[in-house]
């Protein structure tokens, strides 16, 4: 059982599980791109903005303020993820939560994906997304309301695994959060509980080769099959069911989303197969870590070993009976308070 789950994991962050070639539900859903997931606060404010990463590469994000707060410089959040996510899912209604608490705070779509640049579409990079948090600390440091040695970095699921590596190399940031950390390198590279077999592994990179050889005679990469089924069978792993309950349902659907909508490259794999983000964890201290993850979730042990790993300071909160999306939109399960205090002691 533990290899199907480890097979399940990785073909679904490359876009390949369970594909159906069948008219989508999107239409029961809201389909409009500016449709967010969650209601914007009557305390707080949000306001369409851009910048620049350092490939040139455009990113659209969503600046949240909060509504009278006088002239005192504000500490700020660049808040990214999940995964295959955009800024009208997830990362804002964090973003949204930390304004109500006196932030600024920053939500912005990967490159790539989303309302961000980059060609070709619908692919990801652990260089270029772990850039992607950079930039927008770039971004907020530019902000007059903004101090610029007041920002930390919140990272959900696959961009937890970024944040951490965007605070290991960029020194700006003082301090980081996670929740429902996925190290991506090391779940597309090794499985799900690492129990990918040389031998299958071998075979995922001598079928991504030969798919190099059909992109480059084509004239461009091929998409996969989309990420989530028009509907379940039933019988999927659990974690995919969960998967399902969010993307795939007016609770977090959102077209943009390449989870909810969309598909990866078939060849977005081969920049994580060989790439170990998190390396140098250890780097981020003296700044403090703060890891949160779901007692149920599938995805915890990911935090777990971090948490070994890293250096102090750092503190490991789980949530009793949490699975993984619960930290997507749960504000009543997401400890927003701990966040607020975390960043509230340590940005100064």
């Amino acid at each position: 059982m533990r290899k199907v789950l480890a097979i399940a994991v990785l073909f679904l962050v490359t876009g390949q599980l369970f594909a159906q070639k069948v008219k989508s539900n999107s239409e029961k859903m809201n389909t409009s791109k500016e449709h967010y997931t969650f209601q914007l606060s009557d305390k707080v404010t949000r306001q369409k903005v851009s910048f620049k990463n350092r490939y040139g590469i455009t990113l659209s994000g969503d600046l949240y303020l909060p509504k009278n707060t006088g002239t005192e410089k504000l500490s700020a959040l660049a808040i990214g993820g999940p995964f295959g996510a955009v800024k009208q899912q997830s990362s804002g209604l964090y973003a949204n939560q930390m304004a109500e608490r006196g932030f600024a705070a920053l939500a912005f779509d990967p490159s790539y994906t989303g309302e961000s640049g980059g060609e070709p579409r619908n692919v990801a990079s652990p260089e270029i997304n772990t850039e992607d948090f950079s930039a927008a600390v770039d971004f907020l440091g530019l902000q007059k309301n903004v101090d610029r040695n007041k920002i930390g970095i919140i990272g959900i699921c696959g961009f937890g695994g970024f944040a951490l590596n965007a605070t290991a190399i960029d020194k700006r940031v003082k301090a980081v959060a996670t929740t429902s950390l996925y190290d991506m390198t090391r779940v597309m590279s090794r499985g799900y509980n690492d129990v990918v077999t040389p031998e299958q592994r071998t075979k995922t990179l001598e079928n991504l080769s030969e798919q190099r050889w059909k992109d480059a005679e084509a004239g461009k990469p091929a998409d996969g099959p989309r990420n989530l089924p028009e509907t379940l069978k039933g019988d999927e792993p659990q974690f995919v069911k969960e998967y399902f309950d969010y993307y795939r349902t007016p609770r977090g659907f959102q077209v943009n989303s390449v989870n909810s909508n969309g598909a990866w490259l078939i060849t977005n794999p081969i920049s994580f197969m060989n790439m170990p983000i998190l390396s140098y964890v250890k780097e981020i201290s003296p700044r403090p870590m703060l890891m949160i993850a779901g007692e149920n979730a599938h995805s915890r042990y990911f935090s777990e070993d971090i948490f070994k790993i890293a250096n102090e300071p750092k503190e490991l909160i789980i949530i009793p009976n949490a699975v993984h999306v619960d930290l997507y939109d749960k504000v009543d399960v997401i400890p927003f308070d701990k966040l607020d205090s975390f960043f509230k002691k340590n940005l100064k």
